[in-house]
């Protein structure tokens, strides 16, 4: 009787020992790998260290010999989300800020009245989304947060040094307290809120 009890013990220990592991992001067991693993070609993903599957082999010669599947872009070509605006290099630091100040009109194509006002209609909305609750309704940093006192120290754009090349800088890689909105905004946009926000600190 004694020895049921000491194999019972035994095994209830050798199952919970199995089944610890203490590196969470790797799964020590998995009851349908085919499920869990995906054989599609995944191009940054890393190798599964615990999954005991034999590779296959990939004919094609850029994946031989362990290269990645994700290829540089050909030459020539653009991201999809660029449209060639950024005039200079910049890495956001204030020698690439003092380069785009000197930048007094944007690239945006206004051959008539029309196509300005959409500029500024466009302009108007993408701020009032993004940018009015903080800088305000009309620019002069009483946004609704300022209100409430959940940030401070925002300036009226009349009271500031700007041109419309510093105000697409700042957008695409923040200043101070305000972060890039280059991930919510591509460069067209950008471009259209600092043609909106010239309006607002001319008038």
């Amino acid at each position: 009787m004694k020895n049921q009890y000491l194999y019972v013990l035994i095994l209830f220990i050798f199952i919970t020992l199995n089944s610890c592991w203490f590196d969470k992001s790797k799964p020590n067991r998995v009851y349908m790998p085919d499920m869990y693993y995906s054989d599609a070609y995944e191009p940054y993903s890393d190798p599964y260290p615990n999954y005991k599957k034999t590779l296959k082999k990939s004919g094609i010669t850029l994946f031989i010999k362990g290269k990645t599947s994700s290829l540089l872009p050909v030459k020539g070509t653009i991201p999809r989300n660029s449209y060639g605006f950024n005039f200079y290099p910049s890495d956001g630091t204030q020698k690439g800020y003092n380069l785009y100040k000197k930048i007094l009109k944007s690239p945006l194509k206004k051959s008539n009245k029309e196509e300005f006002n959409k500029i500024i209609e466009d302009g108007k909305n993408i701020y009032k989304i993004n940018c009015s609750i903080c800088h305000g309704e009309n620019g002069d940093g009483q946004g609704f947060l300022v209100k409430k006192e959940k940030i401070l120290g925002i300036p009226s754009y009349k009271d500031r040094d700007i041109t419309i090349g510093s105000i697409y800088h700042v957008i695409t890689y923040g200043k101070n307290n305000m972060s890039s909105y280059a991930s919510q905004l591509n460069e067209i946009d950008r471009w259209k809120v600092a043609e909106y926000i010239m309006i607002l600190k001319n008038q």
